[in-house]
């Protein structure tokens, strides 16, 4: 049984949200960010980044500060408005290649503790700490956790005859991408809503980790102060089919001491390998990896030589870290160690070719993505997905929702 909640959501009025939402504010190269910064002042990245010119000479107390300050600002300038009651949204974002539609709703720290909201990934215990003071420093949250449930005709069909009504936002962005929004506000429509997800037994965080455990941190922290705001966090629900799992491919600074030819020997062990020469060749299924080498493109068929492989070990992210990237390269720590890095399997593979055509990386692999049913097997059995294991979309603009704590 799962539970939502309408909120009083604070939001951009309609003239400026395309103005105001924005991309991760880590999504930014800091040339973009500076001149979104200095030409659009509407942005909400003056809210989550202010005095950003000197901005790593002041202290992570003074900045969330700021933070704080700074929307009280846009919210007294009239840039935000806020409901007069607690609401749903729909919402749809429409991409070159996708459409993504979800449900904005406040979901229950009690769910999450009680597992009824599962996870898939660990966290770093500093983020969850770092991202817990923001929220209570600024009182504000604008980056809802994504959490999938099980397809559900009813909702379907609830979805696409709301969709025949006008949005309260209807808008289009710089990387071409359509956006709207629809107000769920009557009593008769919240109240079958909620009892659609009382139907549902478990929901799956697929991004947004940190985000959820940061909440449940703050709400044991301030749970005296007696603020019912901290009993949800704000979540973008969105039907598990409906989502688009991405690979994230390795690329590596050096192999570990091998020549090539003795690298190749060694992954022959585990692997049948077919050199794909200047073919852009991806994985095609699972078991598959990719490889750039040396100029040359390989196809890695894996072995499978575990009869009974975990669901963990049956993951391709953790076989090519079992077989090649803790004992061939001897990448223990896939987090911090720097001798590798993480492409998004959305960008083309040219990007990962030319990255180690010029010379700072050596050796890169490419995996097949990930599905939903194995995500939400490890979740089931209470499995931890290696890091950067899947980047997930849709991604949702910041401050186009604004829950307050």
């Amino acid at each position: 049984m799962s539970k939502i909640i309408p909120f009083k959501a604070v939001r951009p009025t309609p003239d400026k949200v395309a103005l105001v939402t924005c991309r991760n504010y880590d999504d930014y190269s800091q040339t973009e960010l500076a001149s979104w910064l200095n030409f659009n002042p509407y942005s909400f990245l003056h809210v989550i980044h202010p005095a950003y010119v000197h901005s790593q000479k002041i202290t992570l107390d003074k900045r969330f500060k700021g933070v704080a300050h700074k929307y009280q600002d846009f919210k007294a300038d009239g840039i935000f408005i806020e409901e007069d009651q607690p609401v749903f949204f729909l919402y749809e974002i429409q991409t070159k290649t996708n459409v993504f539609t979800g449900i904005v709703a406040g979901t229950s720290i009690e769910d999450y503790k009680n597992n009824v909201i599962k996870k898939h990934e660990d966290t770093l215990q500093y983020r969850v700490e770092l991202f817990k003071d923001y929220l209570h420093q600024t009182g504000f949250n604008t980056e809802p956790v994504l959490i999938t449930y099980p397809d559900n005709p009813s909702i379907n069909q609830w979805i696409e005859e709301k969709k025949k009504s006008q949005p309260i936002y209807n808008y289009s962005t710089t990387n071409k991408e359509k956006h709207q929004l629809w107000k769920i506000e009557s009593a008769e429509e919240i109240q079958w809503l909620q009892k659609q997800f009382e139907l549902i037994p478990e929901l799956y965080i697929a991004d947004g980790h940190h985000r959820s455990a940061s909440a449940e941190l703050l709400y044991d922290q301030d749970k005296h102060l007696g603020n019912e705001n901290l009993n949800y966090f704000m979540s973008f629900l969105i039907a598990e089919s409906n989502v688009k799992i991405f690979e994230f491919n390795r690329i590596i600074r050096d192999l570990n001491g091998y020549e090539t030819i003795d690298f190749l020997l060694k992954l022959e062990e585990h692997f049948i390998i077919k050199n794909k020469e200047q073919e852009l060749w991806k994985p095609q299924s699972k078991f598959e990896f990719g490889m750039y080498l040396d100029g040359n493109f390989y196809a890695l068929f894996y072995k499978q030589e575990t009869k009974n492989p975990t669901i963990l070990e049956n993951l391709d992210a953790q076989i090519l870290y079992n077989k090649v990237l803790q004992p061939l390269l001897g990448i223990d720590d896939l987090r911090n160690d720097e001798r590798i890095e993480y492409i998004p399997g959305k960008q083309s593979i040219l990007t990962l070719k030319e990255l180690i055509d010029e010379g700072e990386f050596e050796v890169g692999f490419m995996l097949y993505p990930s599905d939903i049913s194995e995500i939400k097997a490890l979740a089931d059995n209470n499995l931890i997905m290696p890091p950067k294991s899947t980047y997930i979309e849709p991604k949702f603009r910041s401050g186009l929702m604004v829950y307050e704590l």
